[in-house]
Order: structure tokens, then C-alpha cells, then sequence
């Protein structure tokens, strides 16, 4: 069992750097992780790793907020990398 087992966490610039760190952190810990991303060839590399979910998403987009957030039915954590 790990320390977050059961939570759901989204992360924003997950492809790379200190957002794929972090999303592979979290996901060995049991987490959930909706992790995202505007470079859907890097985040796809993530996919292969159990608890991780990838999303492409815009983060200056309104919309693409919006739809996404209507489709996450439980949060736990935000971490915004997204900068």
C-alpha cells in the first residue's frame, strides 16, 4: 500500500521534466494520476505506467478547462507544473 493510495490526482505538464517526475512519484504511491499535457507524443509515454491516466490539455484554453473539469468526477490533489 502506498501513501496515496485511493486519491486522484491531476497534474498539469506532465510530459516531461519535473510534472513526469512527480506523475510517476505519485502513481507509485497508489495515486490516481489524470496526468496533462499540450505534447501528446511525450505524455503518451506515460501511459504505460499503471495508475496513470494522460489527457491532452491546453491549460491557457477556457474551454478545454472547462470540458475537463466536468469530466473528472473526484479530485484530491491539483498540482499545477503548468508555468
Amino acid at each position: 500500500m502506498g501513501r496515496l493510495d485511493g486519491k486522484v490526482i491531476v497534474l498539469t505538464a506532465a510530459a516531461q521534466g519535473i510534472g513526469r517526475a512527480a506523475a510517476l512519484a505519485f502513481a507509485r504511491e497508489g495515486a490516481k494520476v489524470i496526468a496533462t499535457d499540450i505534447n501528446e507524443s511525450k505524455l503518451q509515454e506515460l501511459e504505460k505506467y499503471p495508475g496513470i491516466q494522460i489527457r491532452v490539455l491546453d491549460v491557457t484554453k477556457k474551454k478545454q478547462i472547462d470540458e475537463f473539469a466536468n469530466e473528472v468526477e473526484r479530485l484530491d490533489v491539483l498540482f499545477n507544473v503548468a508555468g
